[in-house]
């Protein structure tokens, strides 16, 4: 961690901006966002038409003057402009008011693991256009780790997977840093990605977004040899509304590229961690966190690749931004090494 939890219990607001959803935290208050980070625009006059939620419902169903817009992905703010007027909306009126009355309001953020200084510049900047006179940054696995109740301070390792919408990150870590990671780019939208693709080549059927979660559920309580599926979609030729029946096991092995790749990362990850905690890793296992450790069966195909036991944590995708409001509040210590005393 690069920044110190001194510095962090000196801000009054935390905020992770995620490429699905956008959570804030606020100091006395607890978690006062959770919306999805979409924002919904009039191309004719620029203004905001909606934010969340309802710009979420809006995805694929607008007419050609009004575009929905994601300003974050995989973590980073790709639009500033447009990320600072959706956080606006987000807080509201009344709290951006009482957050404006702080004589210096300071506010922590979460950034991926190994973000380059363009992307770390872009999320300062988004919330210094909110009224922050100072923006600590936090590495996304400490913060997720701390909320999530892994024993991070200790001198032993945890190892923790962060599944996002556009990347996946892992990393082990000891004594509140970092020993090794990867981040990949590779996160639920990519699994979500292969089904439509596999459906759109090998059955000619276009699939809506909002009927790929409910798919994957139906994917993995088939059985891998002989389940089958009905899907509804709208035929590519004619666009007419269509009913396919597919073999799940076809669909099992269109999203096997995409879960290799994150084998492929923690198996590099593991190679490169010292044999110590390795042995550590052996009986403590992997920790999965994020909006995507719920996709059906990666927990599984992790522990069937790696043997170690696999946790999900309790309401994973909450777990960052838990864990910068544990440091704002003040309960985290880190463990004290005293010197020894000279002889």
């Amino acid at each position: 961690m690069t920044v110190s939890l001194e510095q962090l219990r000196r801000c009054h607001i935390a905020v992770d901006l995620g490429a699905a959803r956008t959570r804030v935290y606020v100091k006395g208050q607890g978690i006062v966002v959770d919306e999805p980070s979409v924002a919904a625009v009039n191309t004719r006059t620029g203004g905001l038409i909606a934010v969340g939620a309802f710009a979420q419902q809006m995805t694929g169903r607008t007419p050609g003057y009004i575009r929905v817009v994601r300003p974050v992905s995989g973590g980073t703010v790709v639009d500033v402009d447009m990320a600072q007027r959706m956080l606006r909306h987000l807080l509201g009126d009344k709290l951006r008011r009482a957050l404006r009355r702080k004589p210096r309001l300071r506010a922590a953020a979460c950034t991926p693991h190994e973000s380059d200084p363009l992307a770390r510049r872009a999320t300062v900047e988004t919330l210094v256009g909110l009224g922050a006179r100072r923006v600590e940054l936090v590495d996304t696995l400490i913060a997720a780790a701390v909320g999530c109740g892994l024993p991070v301070e200790r001198p032993e390792a945890t190892m923790i997977m962060a599944c996002g919408a556009a990347t996946t990150q892992i990393a082990v870590l000891s004594l509140g840093a970092i020993v090794t990671a990867q981040r990949l780019p590779v996160g639920g939208d990519a699994i979500d990605h292969a089904i439509v693709a596999h459906l759109r080549h090998r059955h000619d059927l276009l699939l809506p977004a909002q009927s790929v979660r409910p798919l994957q559920l139906a994917i993995d309580a088939a059985d891998p040899h002989t389940g089958t599926t009905e899907i509804h979609g709208r035929d590519a030729a004619t666009g007419l509304a269509r009913s396919v029946t597919v073999d799940t096991a076809a669909l099992r092995e269109a999203i096997s590229a995409p879960f290799t790749t994150i084998l492929d990362g923690l198996s590099r990850v593991l190679r490169s961690c010292p044999p110590d905690l390795v042995a550590d890793l052996a009986e403590g296992g992997l920790t999965t966190v994020g909006g995507s450790a719920l996709l059906p069966g990666l927990d599984r195909m992790l522990k069937e690749a790696t043997g170690m036991p696999i946790r999900i944590a309790e309401n994973p995708g909450m777990c960052a931004v838990q864990g910068l409001g544990a440091m704002l509040e003040g309960n985290v210590s880190p463990m004290t090494l005293s010197p020894l005393a000279a002889r």
